[in-house]
């Protein structure tokens, strides 16, 4: 497994924040205060995949469903259970769907986390993980940072997950149900009046399919204008990627599924291989705001985010426990 701790120096040093973050670790989960509240939790058992839930945004907003971890909240839908607030997994991975969940379905599970000390204005879990199918056979292994930091009107969360083969090749195949991906409140749901951009300047649901540097979607919520917006890193394979980004509250980077997003594209298109023994890495950024995307400047976000070097992730060794 090739280490990520490049990809966090890169992350904090782009992210200067006069917030005190803190990381609290328990048997199933990290929780993550911002000034000594709550923000997030890195939840890595109980689910069929690790997820950050809840996401609490400016003002004290929460930004993503509740659903189905906490039911019986007023006005959320009960469609897709397996969109659980904040996620990374894939629809075809050598024909197995980790998207998905279910008896027949991949998981992917977790090994070990731990937290990396770097700064009080920054938090950094990394967390290992295998991706297995039903029968328990292990396609893929993970490792991934969650670098959390926030200034006086925005919360980031940086997410570098790197995908090693071990012993065979991997498939990733060409499929809309994947990839980076967030549910949202149902306030920031396009068919629920938010608004919704990519760095295109393509907005509403014509954003879904599109290819775009990020997405934002933004929305008053109790009084508040809040957003989210995701960034595509230009290290990320197939640059600018393709979004599954849905009326509904769904917004997920793609690289994979060019079959479903580009008409007269053969199937299988988007399938994308790595060889046994090498791995690929991808990089998003989180970007919970105020505003919508042209008060809390996305675009220029987006630009100090892309102008960030990057390191091979081939020479950054070994994953070590510190």
């Amino acid at each position: 497994m090739r280490v990520v701790i490049g990809a966090i120096a890169i992350a904090l040093a782009a992210a200067a924040a006069p917030a005190e973050v803190t990381i609290e670790r328990h048997d199933d989960r990290y929780t993550v205060k911002i000034d000594g509240q709550l923000f997030t939790q890195y939840i890595f058992k109980g689910y069929d995949k690790p997820i950050l839930y809840p996401v609490i945004g400016p003002h004290g907003i929460p930004m993503t469903r509740n659903y189905p971890m906490k039911e019986g909240v007023e006005g959320e839908a009960k469609d897709h259970p397996h969109h659980k607030s904040l996620w990374f997994s894939h629809g075809n991975v050598n024909g197995v769907d980790f998207w998905g969940e279910g008896e027949k379905m991949g998981k992917v599970l977790h090994k070990e986390a731990w937290q990396l000390p770097v700064r009080s204005d920054a938090g950094v879990i990394n967390a290992n993980a295998q991706w297995r199918t039903a029968d328990g056979v292990v396609v893929l292994e993970e490792e991934r940072a969650i670098v959390v930091t926030a200034s006086t009107n925005a919360r980031i969360i940086d997410l570098i997950v790197n995908l090693f083969a071990r012993d065979d090749a991997v498939i990733f195949g060409d499929t809309k149900e994947g990839t980076m991906a967030i549910r949202t409140r149902p306030e920031l749901e396009i068919r629920n009046g938010a608004k919704a951009v990519n760095s295109e300047g393509v907005t509403g649901k014509e954003i879904w399919g599109k290819r775009a540097k990020w997405v934002d979607y933004s929305a008053v919520v109790d009084g508040k204008t809040v957003g989210v917006a995701i960034f595509d890193h230009p290290s990320n394979p197939r640059h600018p990627t393709w979004w599954h980004a849905r009326d509904y509250g769904l917004i997920a980077a793609n690289p994979f599924g060019i079959h479903d997003f580009e008409k007269g594209q053969p199937e299988g298109a988007g399938d994308m291989k790595i060889p046994a023994g090498k791995s690929v890495t991808f990089r998003y950024r989180f970007v919970f705001h105020e505003g919508d995307a042209e008060q809390a400047g996305i675009a220029k976000m987006y630009e100090e985010y892309a102008g960030e070097p990057t390191r091979d992730p081939g020479d950054q060794g070994r994953a070590e426990r510190p």
